[in-house]
């Protein structure tokens, strides 16, 4: 019934839509091209969604066909806001000149082709925006580099420099020489360390399979450090039964290890230089709003105390709002990813910062201090859902620690 009723609004949309073309060229053929064009995506979408599946799985044909739809719905909504405006000002002017007696050949007047070629060529930007989106914007990868100060950082880490990656989603991918290229290039930031903060995986570990060699060539000086991400527990399957979805977690931590990453699930580890040490805390998946909340940071900060320098590893940000900021432990950084910006919005460093994301997360993108603690919300290294990215690009994070004087 559903699709019954999106079918309907979507040929309603359609057919507004059109009137503008039609108001703009009398050309058949540029007619004819504009309904098949239509058609064939709405008849991919249907087909790629309405095939059997194993749960709220994605696979690469879905994200695109979805992808697809959306940028052509984007426009024709467009369309329809510039048509619908212009009907109601037509309906105005027949009722006036009804009520007024006027003998005005034609009650209500006719499209004006200025009025459809404005509403064609803002409509353009949506489509062409997401076109371009999936087909260059996901891999357009950026390195923000950050210099925080802390007054509490032990002397010998004051330069320490770290970079971290979110949100992989492996089983999006579909160019090994872009993300070869991506991975290449957390490389040569030389940081001391390397983070990577959840989200590795969709859905199945089997979706690293292609991947593994490349990501185990990520190296740092003092290692590569790893948490797991909402997605990474399978629980958009649906599994046989419980052992087939324990036995994919599994998989995935154990195809870390092999990767050479150090798996902290609710756990941390010291990193020394000299006399001085830093604690990287690494907690499960917790996150606000139906997320899985699998994340303890008192059972992963067990033994610290709140004099220790302590970075943070936590996929989702909620989970610094709701606990971690003003936590009487302090961390002093934590490190986040999960929003991906939602792949979509508009950044001018210095200007603006927008995506409509920020109405459901109150970190969403880059740094945020509150109670004298800081975050980083990585805008992610992969994509999911929308095949691309239009305004926020992927990201590679480089901080550098540096001693308040």
């Amino acid at each position: 019934m559903r699709w019954a009723i999106f079918i309907v609004i979507y040929i309603v949309f359609d057919v507004y839509a059109f009137q503008a073309l039609k108001t703009v060229t009398r050309s058949s053929w540029i007619h004819y091209l504009y309904l098949a064009i239509s058609l064939l995506v709405l008849g991919n979408f249907l087909y790629q969604f309405l095939q059997p599946g194993e749960g709220r799985v994605l696979s690469i044909a879905k994200s695109y066909a979805a992808g697809f739809l959306l940028a052509l719905f984007s426009a024709k909504i467009i369309l329809v806001l510039f048509m619908f405006g212009e009907d109601l000002v037509r309906l105005v002017i027949g009722g006036v000149r009804k009520l007024s007696g006027s003998n005005a050949e034609k009650m209500i007047p006719s499209r004006r082709g200025f009025v459809s070629k404005i509403a064609l060529g803002i409509a353009a930007i949506p489509f062409a925006s997401l076109l371009y989106g999936m087909y260059k914007g996901k891999y357009n990868y950026q390195v923000l580099s950050y210099e925080l100060e802390f007054d509490d950082l032990p002397d010998a880490f004051d330069g320490y420099q770290i970079t971290q990656i979110s949100d992989v989603h492996s089983g999006s991918f579909d160019n090994h020489k872009e993300i070869e290229y991506a991975v290449n290039l957390v490389n040569e930031q030389e940081s001391d360390v390397i983070f990577f903060t959840g989200d590795l995986v969709n859905n199945m570990a089997s979706e690293m399979k292609d991947w593994k060699a490349l990501f185990s060539t990520l190296t740092a000086k003092d290692g590569v450090f790893s948490i797991l991400g909402n997605h990474d527990y399978g629980d958009y399957v649906d599994w046989e039964n419980g052992q087939a979805k324990a036995e994919n977690l599994q998989q995935l931590k154990d195809l870390q290890q092999e990767m050479g990453w150090n798996l902290l699930l609710n756990e941390h580890r010291k990193l020394q230089k000299g006399n001085d040490e830093i604690a990287i805390v690494g907690v499960e998946n917790w996150g606000a709003g139906g997320f899985v909340k699998h994340g303890d940071a008192d059972k992963a900060s067990a033994g610290l105390s709140d004099k220790d320098f302590k970075i943070m590893l936590s996929h989702d940000p909620s989970y610094w709002q709701q606990k971690l900021k003003n936590d009487p432990k302090k961390y002093q950084l934590t490190l986040s990813g999960h929003t991906h910006g939602m792949q979509f919005g508009i950044e001018i460093p210095g200007w603006i910062k927008w995506s409509p994301v920020k109405y459901r997360y109150k970190n969403w993108a880059g740094i945020y201090k509150e109670f004298g603690n800081y975050i980083n919300v990585n805008r992610g290294f992969g994509y999911l859902g929308y095949p691309g990215r239009v305004g926020i690009w992927p990201e590679i994070s480089v901080i550098r620690l540096k001693k308040k004087v």
